[in-house]
Formats: structure tokens, sequence, C-alpha cells
């Protein structure tokens, strides 16, 4: 068509015209989207009926309590009135269902259904398809590469190296006026940790700590960012997303995290460059986690790819440092509110050790009272509050309720942990409740997880908590800080909405 050639009112007919098919085809698509939602969400409905839930908003859902600063707060109230398991509300037609009971929890876990899709692939652009949000065969295979770096006879020299970070940071509160923020300088240890036992980094990165600082920063940010974004459903477009503040944000916050991780596995490939071929390698030193990473063959024989080293790289690196962090810190602070407890650790510790800082592996099973009030502190704050499982097909729980294939359910650690129908007086700190003769549900503490797909690095956390612990204790007597007590917040790892501030006396 000509337009040049029009009259100007043929020309406004035909624009008026176009805009017309536009609208109508713009409200045939919002009606459409209109009927989805109303079937999705009586689809949903009808699936809940038989599992009570708290009051939500049609549209909205149960969104305000998911405000992050409020999170911790209503899933006590929800355990308490629902101690089995309740529906929650992302939105008008998206929601999962909370599972706080054991029987439930032993159900799912003793399935394979895949991580949920829903909530997982946010964390994708940061940690990309590595461990932990593989699913199916790939999962399997690299699950099964990847366990011999967590084998006995390579954890046990591990312990003297995480003698040499814990030891460097106390050096450091010795120098900081009281009350010190912990959860900064914990973090950095356990970073120091991981680079050197799982990577070989050979100098501390708690000396020159300001690349460090920048990593954990953005890991901080990234921690907070996925899961605002999960319970956002306006933020659960890509497009969307990217536009907005906390879009930019998260990509700025990626770059930074890729930045450490790609310049850790550069400099792993040079120094295995001079070294020369895996048979000469493994005559020098033992391999660590990167090195069976680069060694790799699947089973077509092909090595890993880059996309697929970076995001094992990345996955362990936010695992191995950042919810070792977060238990640490708790612990801490758990035995400085609790000091007849710390105190009781302490002569437990220097009975094993003297007065000394030297702990070797030998020494780690001959702490069962320090054990058990870990054990206490990852209960009452357990570092991964809930993992979630999209269905793969339905599921009818021990007391007859059934779920239906597609549906999401969300295993909510911190709620398990805080029921009052599995642990009496949830909220008390009780050590006992982990002595060796006391009995609980084998799925009622699962602080890492449980199942075929249970955290690969928990008896290397486990170790790493214990040594902290234990060389902490030698050196302070702990006591909270009364003006800055500790406020548990819900993000990807337990975090504090204020920090965790200690006061710490030199005990000589």
């Amino acid at each position: 068509m000509n337009v040049s050639a029009l009259s100007p009112a043929r020309f406004l007919g035909s624009i008026s015209g176009l805009l017309q098919v536009a609208f109508l085809l713009g409200l045939l698509l919002l009606l459409f989207q209109a009927g989805q939602f109303y079937l999705q969400r009586q689809w949903l409905l009808k699936v809940f009926q038989h599992f009570p839930s708290p009051p939500s908003h049609w549209f909205f859902g149960n969104r305000r309590e998911f405000q992050m600063d409020q999170e911790i707060e209503h899933i006590v109230k929800w355990v308490e009135k629902y101690p089995k398991a309740c529906p929650l509300w992302l939105g008008g037609s998206k929601a999962r269902v909370h599972l706080y009971d054991p029987d439930y929890v032993k159900m799912i876990l003793g399935r394979s259904d895949p991580k949920a899709h829903g909530s997982y692939r946010f964390v994708v652009p940061w940690i990309g398809y590595g461990l932990l949000l593989l699913n199916g065969q790939k999962w399997f295979q690299h699950r099964r590469m990847l366990t011999p770096a967590f084998h006995y006879d390579i954890l046990k020299p591990y312990v003297g190296l995480m003698v040499e970070s814990v030891k460097l940071m106390l050096d450091q509160w010795e120098k900081q006026p009281s009350p010190v923020e912990i959860f900064q300088h914990v973090s950095l240890m356990t970073l120091d940790t991981i680079m050197k036992c799982a990577f070989s980094h050979e100098s501390s990165i708690q000396l020159d700590s300001r690349n460090s600082k920048s990593y954990i920063q953005a890991v901080g940010d990234l921690n907070a960012l996925v899961f605002a974004r999960v319970r956002n459903v306006f933020h659960h477009s890509d497009t969307l997303y990217r536009l907005s503040p906390q879009g930019r944000l998260s990509q700025r916050a990626c770059q930074l995290a890729h930045e450490h991780t790609d310049q850790v596995i550069k400099l792993r490939k040079a120094r295995l460059q001079e070294e020369g071929e895996l048979e000469k390698v493994r005559s020098k030193r033992r391999l660590d986690f990167l090195d069976i990473l680069l060694f790799a063959k699947m089973e077509d024989g092909s090595s890993l790819s880059d996309e697929d080293l970076r995001a094992e790289v990345d996955t362990f690196m936010f695992e191995g440092h950042d919810t070792t962090a977060s238990g640490i810190s708790w612990i801490l602070y758990a035995l400085a509110a609790h000091p007849e407890h710390q105190q009781r650790c302490r002569e437990e510790i220097q009975s094993v050790l003297g007065d000394g800082a030297s702990i070797s592996w030998d020494h780690l099973d001959k702490m069962p009272y320090t054990t058990m009030c870990i054990k206490e502190a990852l209960r009452i704050y357990p570092p991964v509050p809930n993992f979630s499982r999209d269905l793969s097909k339905p599921v009818t729980f021990p007391d007859g309720r059934s779920l239906p294939k597609g549906i999401t359910v969300v295993l909510s650690v911190y709620g398990l942990h805080h029921n009052p129908n599995v642990w009496p007086n949830p909220e008390v700190f009780d050590p006992t409740r982990f002595a060796p003769d006391a009995t609980y549900h084998s799925h009622a503490f699962l602080p890492f997880s449980g199942g075929s797909r249970n955290c690969i690095g928990k008896q290397f956390a486990m170790n790493e908590m214990k040594v902290a612990v234990a060389l902490t204790l030698l050196r302070f007597e702990l006591l909270p800080d009364p003006a800055r007590i500790p406020q548990p917040a819900a993000r990807l790892v337990l975090k504090s909405r204020n920090g965790i501030h200690l006061r710490l006396r030199k005990l000589h």
C-alpha cells in the first residue's frame, strides 16, 4: 500500500483499524491469561482442600507474611497451627505446600523428585547447573565423580589447614575492640579454609582480604536477592527482573562472584601446566576438589565443559564457605547465650587438648558434649532454612492426605526443627536431645538435608565447626551483646538482620 497516496481521512482510518485489531488481540490475550489464572487457582484450591492454611489474599497470596524480615516469626506460628503441612500462596495462582512433619519429609526425601524449577532457576545465573541444581543422570554422574574428594583420607590433612585459618581469625579478634560482629570474620575464615583445602590456595586471603571481601559481599547480596525474588511473583519474569534495580544489582553481584571463581580456575590450570601430566601430579601431591574436576572424564570419555567446571566451582565455593560460616556464627552465639553449656564444652576441650591449641583428626571424635551443643545450635539455627522439590508423581502421606504430580513442596528445615510435636520446647537450648542414648525421628534433624541428595560436604563442615568451636573456647569467653541480640532472617542461608555481635573476653 502506498501510504503517501492515501488521503488524510483514509490514512487515519487505517491507523484506527490497526489500533482496534491490536486492542482486540490484547483483550483476547488478557482474557486467555485471566482464564488460565482462574482455572489454575481453582485446581489448586481443590488440591489443597484437605490442607488447612493461613488466610491469604486472592491475588497477592501470603506475600505480606513472606517479607524477609518477618518470615521466621511466621514459620513458628504456622508450625504450631499446622504441625504437618500447610499450603502458602506466592500469588493468586502460585502456591507451594510447606512440610513440617518428619514422616512427610521422609517420604519426599525417599523419592527422586527434581529440585523445584520455579525456585532454583533463579540461582542459575549465579552458580549454574552444578551438583546443587542438577537432576537425573547428570547429577548422579557428577555426584559419583566428586565423592572421592570427600573421602576420609582426603579430609584428614584438612584439619591442619582449618586450624591455621581459625587461629588467624582469632588473632584478628584479639586486636578488635569488643563487641565484635563475628559473621564477616567467620565468613572470611571459612572462605580461606575452602580455598586452601579444595583449591590448594597457598596464601591466606584473611591477610589480603580486599578482593575476598568483595566476593563475600556479592554472595551476601545474591543470597538476599534470590530469596526475595522467589517470593515476589512480579519478579519471576526474567525480562521484568533485569529491568528492575534488584535485577541490575544481581547482575553486578554475579559478575563479581564469577570473576573470583574464574581466577581460581585460571590459576589452577596454569599450575597444572607447570607440574605436567596427571601421573606426575599424583606422585607430587594429593588431588583436591578442583584437580578432580579438571581431570574428570564423563562416561563418553569427554572432559567437563568449561560451563560445567565453573558451575561446580561456583557451587562449592558458595556452599563450602557461606553455609559453614552461618553454622559456626550461630553456634558461637548459642554458646555465648548459654554460659553453663559453654563452660562445660570448654572443660571437655581442655581435657582433650590441654591449654594448647593443637588439634588433629583424632581429637574430633573425643568431644561428645561439644558435638551435642553444635548439633543443638544447628537445630535451632539451621544454616539452610528450607529446600524444595517438584513432585514428579503423586504422593500419599501417612495420614492419607495426598498431593498430585506438579505440586511444589517445600521441606521447611526451620519449621521441622521448631515443631513442638517433634521437639518438645523447641525454642529451649537443650544439648541432651543429641546425647548418645537419645532417640529422635530419623528425619527430624536435617541441617545437611537427607536422602541421596544430602550435603556431600557434611563431614567437612562438621570438622570445621568442631575445630572453630574448640579453638575459640580455648582462647575466649564468649558473651552476648545485650544491646544487639541477633534476629534470625530467612535467606538462602540463615543470617541475622542485625549481624551477630559478641563480647570476647580473653582467657589468658
